[in-house]
């Protein structure tokens, strides 16, 4: 009969199978006898990079000049491309700056850019890069029409409680912008950023609602309109201008922010402003 005080013999430790047995690669072969993630290695197999954007041309970001694309937005995809050692495709069927999203949502591009700013709504459907570019935001005011709302009222506290009519471009980041910064105004949309604007010269609705690279544009092509109408510049809110990709394209995002924060030169309104000039 065993003592009771006899010493058990410990359990040997179970081994950790899953911790001893390899996952295997999910790198996948690409041409040239290399390999990459599956998203990435997508891209260089099929041999093109095909990038969301808008119809409409939006210069100096993107647009169609002589058959060739050029613009600040341009120059950035040219460079992401030319590292990745293939051409570019424009997927431009998207109407909408909002629908540059769902293309790539959808998997129709490989990610977007348009002048994209990041929104809550769009996060919804795609993840986002870190901002390659940041505009602050701005109203376009039509004087005569503010002066009847504002009564006696500091201009300031005027626009925190703002109840005039509003326009905004439709399908774009600042329908929720509008909504979120401006909760108690009168939104009007406009299917072009062109009709907003003519609106607000004939007092029709009381400011636009955009950024100052926009805002500023139309000072600069018809200085004489600074008699009737007004910029207001908020260093409070920015637009973070990034790029939209695939949820499932956590790669190829991961390359995209590497390669925005090693890029050299980053572009601002100021550079931008200036080059115009």
């Amino acid at each position: 009969m065993a003592s009771a005080n006899a010493q058990k013999t410990p359990p040997a430790p179970e081994k950790p199978a899953a911790a001893q047995e390899s996952r295997g690669s999910y790198l996948v072969s690409v041409p040239g006898g290399g390999r990459a993630a599956p998203d990435i290695a997508r891209i260089l197999n099929r041999g093109e990079l095909i990038v969301a954007m808008v119809a409409t041309d939006t210069p100096p970001f993107f647009s169609e000049v002589n058959g060739v694309m050029v613009g600040i937005d341009i120059d950035l995809v040219n460079e992401i491309a030319a590292e990745l050692k293939v051409p570019v495709r424009y997927e431009r069927s998207a109407k909408t700056f909002n629908q540059v999203v769902e293309v790539v949502a959808d998997g129709k591009a490989d990610f977007g850019i348009s002048k994209l700013a990041r929104t809550l709504a769009r996060a919804k459907m795609v993840n986002y890069t870190v901002p390659y570019m940041g505009i602050k935001h701005a109203l376009l005011v039509n004087r005569l029409a503010f002066a009847k709302i504002a009564k006696d009222r500091p201009a300031p506290q005027v626009i925190r409680e703002f109840t005039g009519t509003l326009g905004v471009l439709a399908g774009a980041s600042w329908e929720e912008f509008a909504r979120k910064n401006f909760p108690k105004a009168e939104m009007v949309r406009f299917k072009t950023w062109e009709l907003a604007v003519e609106a607000v010269k004939q007092g029709k609705i009381v400011a636009a609602y955009r950024d100052e690279f926009e805002v500023n544009t139309v000072f600069q092509e018809d200085p004489k309109l600074t008699l009737t109408l007004r910029t207001i510049t908020f260093n409070d809110l920015e637009s973070s201008l990034a790029m939209p990709v695939g949820i499932n394209d956590r790669a190829l995002l991961g390359f995209l922010n590497e390669f925005i924060s090693l890029r050299a030169e980053k572009p601002s309104i100021d550079s931008i402003m200036k080059a115009m000039k």
